[in-house]
């Protein structure tokens, strides 16, 4: 019972016990978020993959590596997922045009089938978050929901009325209206650019579906009550009153000094 007792009060133990519950608690949570965002497609067929890992080394492969483990050009592409593929291609954001503080939307450079092809083979690399069902994007969500989750989790860079914002450093978070449903979620579930990652243990899929569901109902709203001033509400208002304010006064003094000379 003595040697017991002095091995519990040996300095080392407090850390050893300490380590053990930090390798348990981190063994944990890498097996959910693996289990969350191992969803790589295991539908496309070898041939997919293949022309896919064509594409991906006649136009990814000088920046990310010709395969794919990531250069000091660009990160690595292993694990990533076919959304994330989908979505940077899909959208225009890659290949880029030019390095700076972000990939900027701009034409897409490739077809469905391309994408689709290298979606795949980026896949086959490691699992990820797979192109999301279709039953998830058709607008039939809880849009009350979907307004709560978006002004707790994203309002603040792009918006309450998802226009976009300004962020650091050149950056910004771009406006929501025209983006595909596709695209809104798999941005949620890779975390594009300076966007976190919302995987499916932060934002259900129904939650995301409902996201999309209220984005595209503002969305198809518009502006009702006139010119929206980048919705940025009375901040541009204010301006705006100020602005035509200031220029009336100075008209208005430059007439009397006209007619008083």
């Amino acid at each position: 019972m003595k040697a017991i007792s002095q091995r519990r009060r040996h300095p080392l133990a407090a850390f050893a016990l300490l380590m053990i519950g930090l390798l348990v608690t981190g063994g944990l949570y890498f097996a959910a978020t693996s289990l969350s965002g191992a969803k790589a497609s295991t539908t496309a067929s070898a041939q997919d993959v293949e022309e896919g890992g064509k594409l991906f080394a006649a136009n990814c492969a000088t920046c990310h590596g010709l395969n794919a483990e990531g250069s000091d050009s660009g990160p690595s592409l292993i694990g990533v997922g076919a959304a994330a593929v989908d979505f940077q291609v899909g959208t225009g954001r890659m290949p880029m045009q030019m390095q700076g503080p972000q990939a900027q939307a701009k034409p897409v450079q490739f077809d469905e089938k391309q994408i689709s092809q290298m979606s795949a083979y980026v896949a086959s690399l490691g699992a990820g978050p797979a192109i999301p069902e279709e039953k998830y994007l058709d607008n039939g969500g809880n849009s009350a929901n979907g307004g709560t989750v978006f002004r707790v989790n994203c309002a603040m860079c792009h918006n309450a009325a998802a226009a976009g914002g300004a962020l650091t450093r050149g950056k910004f978070a771009p406006t929501l209206a025209g983006v595909s449903e596709k695209h809104i979620y798999e941005a949620m579930a890779t975390g594009p650019q300076n966007m976190p990652v919302f995987n499916d243990s932060n934002i259900t899929p129904e939650e995301k579906r409902d996201v999309i569901t209220f984005l595209k109902e503002i969305e198809a709203q518009g502006s009702p009550g006139g010119e929206k001033l980048g919705s940025l509400g009375p901040v541009s208002e204010g301006l705006f009153i100020w602005t035509a304010g200031l220029a009336m006064i100075i008209g208005f003094t430059i007439w009397i000094t006209s007619r008083s000379s």
